[in-house]
Formats: C-alpha cells, sequence, structure tokens
C-alpha cells in the first residue's frame, strides 16, 4: 500500500484517545500541586469550586506574581520537552469582559505554550513557537469571559489541535506543528503571562496539563474513543519514509559493492610504478644509471650509488664499462711501456712512416686492418691534427660526439681539440667523474639560490623557482613586493566599506553610518526602521506600503487621506499598514470578496427575518435595510416586538444582556445602539466608557514599560494590536490582508505575508498531498516533508507541492 492510499485509510481527521480513564502520574502536571498554590499567593485565595468540596482558586488584583520556581519550572517542563502530543485542561469561571492568560510558558520574549481568553473580543488564543522558530497564535472565536464554569481543553496532536468547551468540540483544526525543545531557564506562570501583564480574573481549579493522547477524555469520559491519533499516523508516515531513506542507502552501497567485487574477482590489487615505460611492483628495486631505485607505495624513491674503491689485482686495472656505473677491473695490456684497458687503441708509424693502428684484446695487442681507406680531407694540412688513437688525420674542430659517445643522464657531450668528453647540464652535478651521469642540485636545501626577502624557494629538476608569498606580487624572477589590493581594486571589501592596506593582505572597516564586518555593511538607522521599513542609506528609511514618517513609524490613514474610494454599500475601515472596505448595516458580503466593497450586496430583512415589523404591520425591504408600513385600510399601532415582548412605539430601554446597548421602538422598528460616551459627563457609565475613565488604576503601561496608555487608547506591538481596558492590555494578532495564492513569505521586519512565485523561497505553502516528489533515489515524498539528501550529512531537503527546494541545515553551521 502507498503512502498517499495509508493516508487516505487512516484519515488525518480521525478521533482518538486513551483507553480507560486512569492517567500515569508521570504523564500529568498538576499545575495547583506544583506550584503548592494553597500555601498562599498574593492576590489568590482558595474558595468553593464547580463541585462541592472541590478546591478553586480565585484570582484577583494585579499585584500578584503566581509563577513557579525555577527548580519546579523545570520539573515541569522536562515532561513537556520534545513531545509533540499533550492536552492542556481547565475548569474556570473567568469575570465579565476580562482578558487574561489561563497558563504560561515562555522563555525570554517567547511562547512555547500559552492559553488565553480575551473577553474583551471573546476569543481563545493559543500562542506557541513553530519548529521554523517563529512566533504563532492560533484565534479560536468563542466567550469564555462570561462570569460561568466551563470546561476548557486544547488538545495537540502533531498538527491537530481540538478545543472542547463543556465537553463539546468547538473547534478541529490543522495548524503548523508546536516547536516544543523547550529551553531549561523557562518561566511557567499561571493565571499571568509575567509580573505586568494578562492577569486572568475569576476562578479556576483542575488545572492540569496530559502528555498523551486525547487527555480531554480524562475531563470528559462519554467522549472515549478507540482510534489511531493524528500523531500515531505522522509518527507511522515518519516511520515509512525513514525505512524508505534506508533502503535506498543500503541498496546504493550494496550496488557500489557488487561493482568493486566484480571488478576484484580476477586480480590483485597492489600500487605499482611506472618508469621510462616499465612497471615495478611493491618494493621492487631496479638501477636507474647511477642510482638505486626502490617503488614504495606507488612512488619512485631513488638514491644516488656509493662507489667503493675497486681492489684490482695483477694485470687488470679500474676502468668504466658501458651500462655499469661503478669503475670494474679490466685486462690491461702493455705498449710503448704503458698499459692499455680491453678495446683501447694505439697508432703508431713504422720505419718507413707507415701507420700502424693496434687494439688491446685479450691482454695482447693485436693489429687492426682498416676496412676504408682515409677520408680525403677539406682543410689545409696546418689544420690537420694527427691523433694518437687512430691513422686517419682530422681536420680542426672536428665532431667528435657525432661519431658516438657515452654521456648518460642530464649529460652532455662536449667536443675537445684531439678528442671528446662529458659535461654536466646546468644545475646537475656528477655521479662519476667522468660526467657520464649526474644528479640534479636541490639549490633551495643547499642555499644555493637567489631567492630575496617575500618569496619562498622551490627546487626544479636543473634549477629552481622564486615564488611570492600570499598577498605579495612579482617584481623580477628573484624578489616580490607587498600587494596593495586596495589600490588594484583586488579585495572583498562591501562598496559602503573603507580598504586598509597590510603587510600579505588587506582590512575591511565599515563606512560611518555603516555597521557589519566590512566585508558586508548595512546602513544604520537611528532609532531601526520600523513597520518593515528598510534602511537604505545613513537614518535614511524606506517604508513599506501604508506607513510614511522618517522611520516609518507613521500609519497611513486611507480611508482619512482621500486614497480610498469604497462602494457606496461599503465604509473604509483604516488598519496599520492596509485598510479594507466594509460593508454598511443592512449589507452582507457576497463571497467573492472585493478589496473596494464592491462585492457588497443588499440584506433582504424581510426574507430572513431579521427585522422587527410588528404583527399589524407589513415589511417592505429597502437597499441597506427595511421598513414596516401598515396595510391599507388598518389602523396599525406602531408597536414592536423584541425579545418575545411587546414594546410601544417611542420606547426606550436597556438591553438586559448588554448595559451598554439602547434600544427604542420607532415607528415598528427596533433601533438599538451602543451607548454614546460623554466624557464631560461626570455620570457617565465607566464599564461602558473606559475611555472616560480618569483612575491612574485604569491606565496600562506598555510593554517596553515606558509609556502609558489610557482606558481605551489602542495601539500597534510585534505584529499585534494591543487595547487598553480599564487597566488591562489585551492584544491579538493584527489582521492581514487575505493573499489568494499558493506560496506566501513574510518578509523581514513585516507582520504580513506576501506572495512569491518561487516555492524555495516561501515561507507557508498550501500542502496537497496529491502532489508528491521524487528524490534523486526515486522514493516519493508527501509534500511537506524533509530528508537529507543521500551521500551527505548538512543538505536538508523539503517536497513543497512537486518542488524539492534544498539548502544547507542551519543545524549544521
Amino acid at each position: 500500500m502507498g503512502l498517499l492510499q495509508l493516508f487516505l485509510v487512516l484519515g488525518i481527521f480521525c478521533p482518538s484517545s486513551v483507553v480507560g480513564f486512569g492517567v500515569d502520574p508521570a504523564l500529568r502536571i498538576n499545575v495547583f500541586d506544583e506550584l503548592s498554590l494553597g500555601e498562599g499567593f498574593d492576590g489568590v485565595t482558595q474558595v468553593q469550586g464547580f463541585h462541592s468540596e472541590s478546591r478553586a482558586f480565585h484570582f484577583q488584583g494585579s499585584s500578584r506574581e503566581v509563577k513557579a520556581p525555577a527548580e519546579v519550572s523545570e520539573q515541569m517542563v522536562q515532561k513537556l520537552r520534545g513531545k509533540n502530543e499533550f492536552t492542556v485542561l481547565a475548569t474556570l469561571k473567568q469575570d465579565h469582559l476580562n482578558s487574561g492568560v489561563i497558563l504560561s510558558i515562555h522563555h525570554s520574549e517567547h511562547r512555547f505554550l500559552e492559553l488565553e481568553s480575551s473577553g474583551q473580543r471573546s476569543e481563545v488564543r493559543l500562542h506557541y513557537r513553530t519548529k521554523g522558530q517563529q512566533d504563532h497564535t492560533e484565534v479560536f472565536p468563542y466567550s469564555l469571559a462570561d462570569d460561568q464554569w466551563h470546561k476548557v481543553s486544547v488538545a495537540i496532536s502533531a498538527s491537530h489541535v481540538i478545543l472542547h468547551v463543556d465537553c463539546n468540540r468547538i473547534y478541529e483544526r490543522v495548524v503548523e506543528a508546536p516547536y516544543m525543545d523547550i529551553p531549561e531557564d523557562t518561566s511557567f506562570w499561571l493565571g499571568q503571562r509575567n509580573a505586568a501583564h494578562g492577569f486572568f480574573k475569576g476562578v479556576m481549579q483542575d488545572v492540569e496539563i496530559l502528555v498523551m493522547p486525547q487527555g480531554y477524555i480524562s475531563q470528559c469520559p462519554d467522549l472515549n474513543r478507540t482510534c489511531p491519533t493524528c500523531n500515531d499516523f505522522h509518527g507511522l508516515v515518519q516511520k515509512i519514509m525513514e525505512l524508505q531513506d534506508i533502503l535506498a542507502k543500503t541498496s546504493s552501497k550494496l550496488s557500489r559493492a557488487e561493482e568493486k567485487m566484480n571488478g576484484l574477482d580476477g586480480c590483485y590489487c597492489e600500487r605499482t610504478c611506472s618508469v621510462k615505460g616499465v612497471v615495478y611492483r611493491e618494493d621492487e628495486g631496479w638501477t636507474d644509471g647511477c642510482r638505486n631505485c626502490t617503488c614504495t607505495n606507488g612512488t619512485v624513491q631513488c638514491e644516488a650509488i656509493s662507489c667503493p674503491p675497486p681492489q684490482c689485482p695483477a694485470g687488470t686495472s679500474p676502468a668504466y664499462v658501458k651500462g655499469a656505473c661503478c669503475k670494474e677491473c679490466q685486462p690491461v695490456c702493455l705498449f710503448g711501456g704503458r698499459e692499455l684497458v680491453e678495446g683501447d687503441q694505439k697508432a703508431v708509424r713504422d720505419s718507413s712512416g707507415r701507420c700502424l693502428l693496434f687494439e688491446c684484446k685479450d691482454r695482447t695487442m693485436h693489429r687492426v686492418v682498416p676496412s676504408e681507406p682515409c677520408p680525403e680531407l677539406t682543410c689545409p694540412e696546418s689544420e690537420q691534427i694527427t691523433l694518437t688513437g687512430r691513422c686517419c688525420k682530422v681536420c680542426r674542430g672536428h665532431d667528435f660526439c657525432s661519431e658516438g659517445h657515452g654521456c648518460v643522464e642530464h649529460s652532455d657531450c662536449a667536443n675537445l681539440e684531439a678528442g671528446d668528453c662529458c659535461v654536466c647540464k646546468d644545475g646537475f652535478r656528477p655521479l662519476r667523474d667522468d660526467n657520464a651521469y649526474c644528479e640534479d642540485i636541490d639549490e633551495c636545501a643547499e642555499g644555493k639560490h637567489y631567492c630575496r626577502e617575500n618569496t619562498m624557494c622551490v627546487n626544479t629538476p636543473g634549477s629552481f623557482m622564486c615564488i611570492c608569498h600570499t598577498g605579495y606580487i612579482r617584481i623580477d624572477d628573484y624578489s616580490c613586493t607587498e600587494h596593495d589590493e586596495c589600490l588594484s581594486g583586488l579585495h572583498n571589501c562591501d562598496e559602503n566599506a573603507l580598504c586598509f592596506n597590510m603587510v600579505g593582505g588587506h582590512s575591511c572597516s565599515c563606512k560611518p553610518g555603516y555597521t557589519g564586518n566590512g566585508t558586508v555593511c548595512k546602513a544604520m538607522c537611528d532609532g531601526l526602521c520600523q513597520n518593515g521599513g528598510t534602511c537604505v542609506s545613513p537614518n535614511n528609511c524606506v517604508c513599506q506600503q501604508g506607513f510614511t514618517g522618517k522611520r516609518c513609524e507613521t500609519d497611513i490613514d486611507e480611508c482619512v487621506d482621500g486614497f480610498v474610494e469604497c462602494d457606496s454599500k461599503s465604509t473604509c475601515v483604516n488598519l496599520p499598514g492596509w485598510y479594507h472596505c466594509e460593508c454598511r448595516d443592512g449589507y452582507h458580503d457576497n463571497g467573492l470578496f472585493s478589496a473596494n466593497g464592491e462585492s457588497c450586496v443588499d440584506i433582504n430583512e424581510c426574507k430572513t427575518g431579521r427585522n422587527t415589523c410588528a404583527n399589524d404591520t407589513v415589511c417592505f425591504n429597502l437597499e441597506g435595510g427595511y421598513d414596516c408600513r401598515c396595510p391599507h385600510g388598518h389602523n396599525c399601532t406602531g408597536d414592536c416586538i423584541h425579545d418575545n415582548k411587546v414594546k410601544h412605539s417611542g420606547q426606550i430601554w436597556v438591553l438586559d444582556s448588554d448595559r451598554c446597548s439602547v434600544c427604542s421602538c420607532q415607528a415598528g422598528q427596533v433601533m438599538c445602539r451602543r451607548m454614546v460616551c460623554d466624557c464631560d459627563n461626570p455620570n457617565a457609565d465607566l464599564f461602558c466608557c473606559p475611555e472616560c475613565d480618569p483612575r491612574l488604576s485604569s491606565q496600562c503601561l506598555h510593554q517596553n514599560g515606558l509609556l502609558t496608555y489610557g482606558s481605551g487608547d489602542t495601539w500597534v506591538e510585534n505584529c499585534q494590536q494591543c487595547q487598553c481596558l480599564q487597566g488591562q492590555v489585551d492584544c491579538w494578532p493584527l489582521p492581514c490582508p487575505p493573499v489568494d495564492c499558493e506560496f506566501t513569505v513574510v518578509p523581514e521586519g513585516e507582520c504580513c505575508p506576501r506572495c512569491v512565485t518561487d516555492p524555495c523561497q516561501a515561507d507557508t505553502i498550501r500542502n496537497d498531498i496529491t502532489k508528491t516528489c521524487t528524490d534523486e533515489h526515486s522514493i516519493s515524498r508527501f509534500s511537506g516533508s524533509s530528508w537529507i539528501k543521500h551521500g551527505t550529512e548538512c543538505t536538508l531537503c523539503q517536497c513543497k507541492n512537486g518542488h524539492i527546494c534544498c539548502s544547507v541545515d542551519p543545524m549544521c553551521l
């Protein structure tokens, strides 16, 4: 069965659980017990819980610090570290409109696991870090802050998240998998994010983290099911991929081994040496001229032959023999009172002046009869020379070398007055006293060179070379001078850096207004560029679209500045960096989202029942609204029906469910609106008009601890939109304009994704499991999977919707 078939059989959204209700204590983190909450924390008191005689704690005020000690925090985090399947459980009753953190596990500014409930925006937020080391917030629209008891559980299984409230499955999503490699010095907080923000107000009990599949079953046993978890499926897919990887590597190694074995069947492998067309085996020796040579590990090693003085017996004399390096004892002939060795010739003249030629052979002088007459000479008689070893005269300057010589290795033949001799070539020294064999002189080792400063001597056959040191350039064959890379332009300094020449090299330093190591320099802007702006030159920021100002700190209000023309059925709503046209009351989007509001269409309140016409009136739909008309011939009262109660025409009342909304009945129509806040009115309801609250206790401190906001103020910080209400700060992810593309990336310094065409540059892709990749060993890979490229250790490849993207694994750097 293929991976895709297996995927479809199991199903990624298969619910699962544990069998039975017992939980191994090693898998349970009871937060109240771990923090010893009953021993007393400022702002926390023990109260009656959800069940009779159950223990709960009331969290109130903002001068508290419910934080686990370092050793306790480490014990709790240890159970979670590296896990990808766990559940956060809590039973709580949160104050109306309170926005607070239930629990938070964070290190520095990075939240590895945080569960937050916002009563101001009716949201449950799960904050965590992704495997790509990015901060992520998953928002579930649901109100817990209604001063009512709720059982809450958030179950995470690999990339699968399920939110249960009161044992009802509210949301089920596939998200980026959390990164749970939590550092050791991590903080664990309960009922707050830190000592200054995110204070939960209300009652909590049974706050637990279960490191197991579908831990919500311990809270709601009736939800028990038996089915593989999503983490089980992910693990199965991963194991199959690992086995495929091992199989491919093993098959490749086996194939290479078989090839080598086939090549080794009929041979014995050893390293040999090839010299002058002759192949010598390992440790085999031979004589090369006047050198003894040996083949050692495929390399020829030679040393000069040392000739001992020959001890020749009587009747012999030392002499060189053709092909031999040392003199050997040769038989001699006595002729005219001189000793001649085998092969020597002597010319004498008899009494008549005739020339006779004799040769020493077998210890006796034998006469040699010439086969041809002497050649006729072209030089005058005064230039003719008589030789002792031949009868024929030669002209002065005769080329004896052309008649044959015994000069062999690195030796040249030189003509003399009455014969020839051997002379070693330049750069060589004789190995025999007749200079027939010569060896190279290592001028570098013997100091017989002329290389000057800033050079290195390298020996060559018969000579030497002077190589310049790194960073120097040649003056002549024997000397070098320093190379000024800065002057020649042969340097690696950034265009915004200064080059300084140094002995043997150069150094780079960024120009004023730039920072970096010299080879890479980036412009510096005082205060940095905000909202994704780019510092292109000193104190010069280029802003992203939607922002302006010297540091891109000012959001352009496209709605006020007249840059936007929304359709008449919509109104412009400004947002940080962008805007959108929101449908007016009485209109809704037709599902074909249009930026300028053209997709807004009229709501037929009469057909949909979204009207308040009394029974004695008839509803007539109007563009953007409706009208309640009295039928002809009837006397209508103009009364309204609201919450199954009759409201008389002209009557005004406050909603029971929202004390800040005022309604009125006008000619059969119920008109409701938020209470108008008049901050000059001393009787203004501060609950409904927090912006009118002048008390210091209602002000909020900015995250940086330097700025103070009044109740009702809003601001943007770290890609979050924040609001201060009655002394509490609530922040939620900044809304981004919709992007309809397959591959997106969030540029550095920006908050919202942008479309890109290159999948290898994308941070986020719409993974399609039907699109697979085939790696270099023909293994199919799911879209979204990653692997180490075969034959490498640090090349990480990913399959992105049929595209293979490879890069250096950052863990290897």
